[in-house]
């Protein structure tokens, strides 16, 4: 493979727009005490996490709208002594009311949604999931993996290696497969990759992460925030104190925390977009470092005055629209 590099794409300006700049600066100002407090004291325990994610889950699903005309179709499977869950997005007026189907030829996406191993589901991310496939109307299976504190890693990981292999059992090709992912979605992506290389199992054609996480320990992330980098939307400290919840006793030296990519391995071309002023904006660049290292094709997007995973909110920023739209010439080049 030929490794491509690039920063800043084209499309995307120097500076945020005003609309970014000014949610940020409120954002921050408002955050700024209850993170402090957090800092010092886990804000939410493990008991407490179930019984507000609910509601937290649906304030997401409210603020990321479904587009008019999607089909959601839910999926519960025994597989392999354990379960796929999730749920297939698509419109029915594209496949006369009935699923994607391998024998259409036609690609599919598979999602992997973020949010920290510890809230969000297929739901919360429908309306990104949707607006990324609607254009080449094309369907997307969004996997519904374990999380914590309930289940601890290597749940999820484990589920989405589940995931991806019986969609491969229903079918499709890996040719046909483009996986996507942010945030802890983004870990997962790389897991399945890692996976895929041990097991000789077909790697997908692409992948299109936003946000990703490269270290669930949180090191990274923290480094950075300590040289000044200030997220609107995320407090390192906490973060890695409520990821606590999910890596459980496992540390950063476990194969599978913090993925070795490798040049023996088949990697699918790669997008990477993330907020550059979000504390997890070096857990991207790192990912997109080790794939070049690794001989892959990566495209990093810096999109300037952005937080963390801002893709997921098309009324927000102007820049959430146009990033879901690159994103979505990036899968229109990797059709089936």
């Amino acid at each position: 493979m030929t490794a491509s590099h690039t920063e800043i794409a084209p499309s995307v300006a120097d500076v945020g727009s005003l609309r970014a700049r000014t949610l940020n600066a409120y954002v921050w100002r408002a955050s700024r005490p209850l993170m402090g407090v957090m800092s010092r004291v886990p804000g939410v325990g493990p008991a407490a996490l179930p019984l507000i994610r609910p509601a937290l889950n649906r304030s997401l699903s409210t603020i990321s709208p479904v587009p008019r005309g999607t089909k959601i179709t839910t999926v519960k499977r025994y597989v392999d002594g354990g379960q796929v869950r999730g749920e297939w997005t698509h419109e029915a007026d594209r496949f006369g009311g009935g699923l994607p189907s391998p024998s259409s030829g036609r690609s599919i996406l598979y999602y992997l949604h973020g949010s920290g191993y510890l809230i969000c589901s297929p739901r919360t991310h429908r309306g990104l999931v949707a607006r990324l496939v609607r254009r080449a109307g094309i369907g997307a299976f969004s996997l519904d993996y374990r999380l914590g504190p309930e289940y601890q890693f290597p749940a999820g990981g484990d589920d989405a290696i589940r995931g991806y292999r019986w969609l491969l059992d229903q079918g499709f090709s890996g040719d046909q497969i483009i996986v996507g992912g942010d945030s802890a979605g983004g870990h997962l992506a790389q897991d399945l990759l890692a996976a895929n290389h041990t097991d000789g199992v077909p790697q997908p054609k692409a992948m299109v992460l936003f946000s990703p996480l490269y270290d669930p320990v949180f090191d990274v992330a923290r480094a950075l925030e300590r040289t000044g980098v200030h997220d609107p939307h995320i407090h390192a400290a906490s973060a890695q104190l409520l990821m606590g919840m999910y890596r459980g006793d496992a540390t950063g030296d476990d194969p599978r925390m913090r993925i070795a990519l490798t040049p023996d391995m088949d990697l699918p071309d790669t997008l990477i977009q993330y907020g550059a002023r979000e504390v997890m904006a070096d857990d991207a660049r790192t990912i997109h470092r080790n794939i070049l290292a690794a001989g892959g094709t990566s495209t990093l997007q810096a999109w300037p005055d952005q937080g963390h995973v801002f893709q997921m909110f098309p009324y927000f920023t102007p820049e959430s629209r146009k990033a879901v739209r690159e994103a979505k010439d990036f899968i229109d080049q990797h059709l089936g």
